[in-house]
C-alpha cells in the first residue's frame, strides 16, 4: 500500500509537478516544465524535491529515461515515479545569521571562479551532497565554528551564466549511477584516488570517505593539488633535460 503523500501548500509547485506524476506514467520534463509554466522543473521545486522528501514527507522513488519526445521532437529526459516512497534525505533550513556568517568566511567569493559575487549570486553547497545522505540533516547550530563551516560548507555561483551547483548535483547523480566519480569540466584527476568509487556505502556517514578526492566535493583543495601536481610535472621534466 502506497503512503499518502500530502503537502503543506497544496497549490505550490512542488504539489502540481507530483499531481502530473500521480498517474505513475512517463512524462516528458521539457514538455511538463512549459504545461506548468518553469523551467525549473528538474529542480528543488521539483522532481529533485519530491526525491529528497522533508521531515514531515518521505521521497518518492522517481526513474528517469532518455526517449524521443513526438511533442518536443528531439530526445529529451522522461520521468516517472514507481508509486514507492524511500527515507527523506533533506537538508535543514540555514538559519540567517549561519547565513551571513558562511559567506563572510568566505569572503563572497566563490570556490570554482573564485570571485567576489553578491549575495544572491551564491548558493551555499554541502561538500557532502544530499543525494548521499540517507536521512533528513539535523538542525544547524549558529554557532558552529570556521574550521566546521570550511569542513561542511563551500560557495559555488549562480548567476546568468551558469548553476555550478547544479552542475555538482548532476556529477553525483552520475556518480551514484556509474560508480564514477565526477570530472569537474572534463578534467579527469582527484586529489585522492581515482575515478572509482570505492567505498561499499552509497548512502550514510560513511559513505562520505568516497567523495574525497573529487573536486566537486572540495573544489579549493582540488586545484591547489592539481596545480601542485602540474608544477611537480613540468620541474621534472626540465631537470630530466
Amino acid at each position: 500500500m502506497t503512503t499518502p503523500i500530502h503537502f503543506k501548500n497544496e497549490d505550490s509547485y512542488q504539489a502540481k509537478v507530483f499531481q502530473l506524476l500521480s498517474d505513475k506514467e512517463w512524462h516528458c520534463r521539457e514538455c511538463e516544465g512549459k504545461n506548468i509554466g518553469s523551467g525549473q522543473y528538474a529542480g528543488g521545486g521539483g522532481i529533485q524535491g519530491l526525491d529528497r522528501g522533508t521531515k514531515s514527507r518521505d521521497g518518492l522513488v522517481i526513474e528517469q529515461r532518455n526517449e524521443y519526445c513526438p511533442t518536443c521532437q528531439k530526445q529529451t529526459k522522461w520521468d516517472r515515479w514507481t508509486g514507492e516512497t524511500k527515507p527523506a534525505n533533506s537538508a535543514a533550513n540555514i538559519p540567517q545569521k549561519l547565513v551571513i556568517k558562511i559567506l563572510e568566511e568566505y569572503k563572497y567569493i566563490d570556490a570554482i571562479e573564485q570571485r567576489k559575487r553578491e549575495k544572491h549570486e551564491l548558493i551555499i553547497d554541502h561538500r557532502f551532497p544530499m543525494e548521499r545522505w540517507g536521512q533528513v540533516e539535523q538542525p544547524h547550530s549558529q554557532d558552529i565554528t570556521s574550521q566546521e563551516i570550511r569542513r561542511k560548507f563551500q560557495l559555488l555561483k549562480k548567476d546568468d551564466s551558469g548553476n555550478h551547483n547544479l552542475l555538482k548535483s548532476r556529477a553525483c547523480e552520475r556518480c551514484i549511477k556509474e560508480r564514477k566519480r565526477g570530472t569537474p569540466f572534463g578534467i579527469n584527476y582527484w586529489y585522492e584516488g581515482n575515478e572509482d568509487w570505492n567505498i561499499s556505502d552509497q548512502q550514510g556517514s560513511n559513505a562520505e570517505q568516497g567523495c574525497i578526492g573529487c573536486g566537486w566535493y572540495d573544489f579549493e583543495k582540488w586545484r591547489t593539488s592539481l596545480n601542485q601536481t602540474l608544477k611537480t610535472a613540468l620541474e621534472n621534466q626540465l631537470n630530466s633535460k
